[in-house]
Formats: C-alpha cells, structure tokens, sequence
C-alpha cells in the first residue's frame, strides 16, 4: 500500500488490548461478562495469557491491515481521511459482519444474550477506533486513480 502510516497500524493492532483491558475490568463490564459465562476470577486467570495475548495481537494486526484496505482504499481520501469516516467505517464492519458472526456463534454455543451484548459492543467500539484511527493516519495520493 503506498503511505502506509505503520504507527497507525500499530496503534490501531493494540486498540483491542487498551479497549479489551479497560472494558473487561471489574469496574466496567468484567464481573458481568464473567458471570455470563459462568466463571470466576479464578477460573479467567487459568488461560495461558503469553499465549492468549500473542495471538490476540496477532488477530488485531490481521484486523488493522483489513481495516487500512476497507476504510483508505484508493477513492477515499481527501475529504474521507477523518477519524469519523474511519469510525463509520468500522460501525459498519460490525453491523454486516462482526454481529452476525458472533450472534450465530453465540446461538449455537448457546450463549446467553447478555454474553453476546456484551461482546457485541465492545467489539463496535473496538472496530469503530479502530477504523477511525487507520483512516485519520493514513492518506493515499490525491492524484491516484480510483479504482
């Protein structure tokens, strides 16, 4: 991609993480989003966190560079390089794909909808800084051709 802002994408892959550890605190929706799930403090401390982290990080740079592609792609830049298009942008993502992914898992894994509310919105809020993050940071060249 020509201009990739690497900062952008490296801000935007530990938005989850900053997002995810404040969110799922006890003060926010952690001790909700535990009891949904029917575990513990306890039961949540036995994962393997190196690797939990790893790959999660992993996932949210796979989710960045998408996000770079789908919200500054050739056509949108100008007046479209703003955090709010970027915003938008990931809204959108999880409106018509993020939701019904995890609502169909949900239903089959047979999740409580508290659990999948829960999820739902901290992925939107995710997505959405995440987007807006990318498409504020990066600029393709105004006298590139659309595609």
């Amino acid at each position: 991609m020509p201009q990739t802002n690497w900062l952008a994408i490296l801000v935007a892959t530990l938005i989850p993480m900053i997002v995810g550890f404040i969110y799922y605190s006890k003060n926010v929706f952690g001790k909700a989003w535990m009891s949904s799930l029917g575990i513990t403090e306890a039961d949540a401390r036995k994962g393997n966190m190196p690797v939990i982290i790893s790959i999660s990080l992993l996932m949210s740079f796979l989710i960045s560079m998408f996000l770079l592609v789908y919200v500054d792609g050739p056509g949108q830049e100008g007046q479209y390089d703003t955090f709010k298009h970027g915003a938008l942008h990931g809204i959108l993502l999880s409106l018509f794909v993020a939701i019904p992914v995890m609502v169909t898992n949900g239903l089959f894994e047979r999740r409580n909808f508290k659990n999948m509310g829960i999820n739902i919105l901290y992925w939107m809020i995710t997505l959405a800084l995440m987007g807006g993050v990318i498409d504020c940071l990066n600029h393709w060249p105004a006298d590139m051709p659309s595609m």
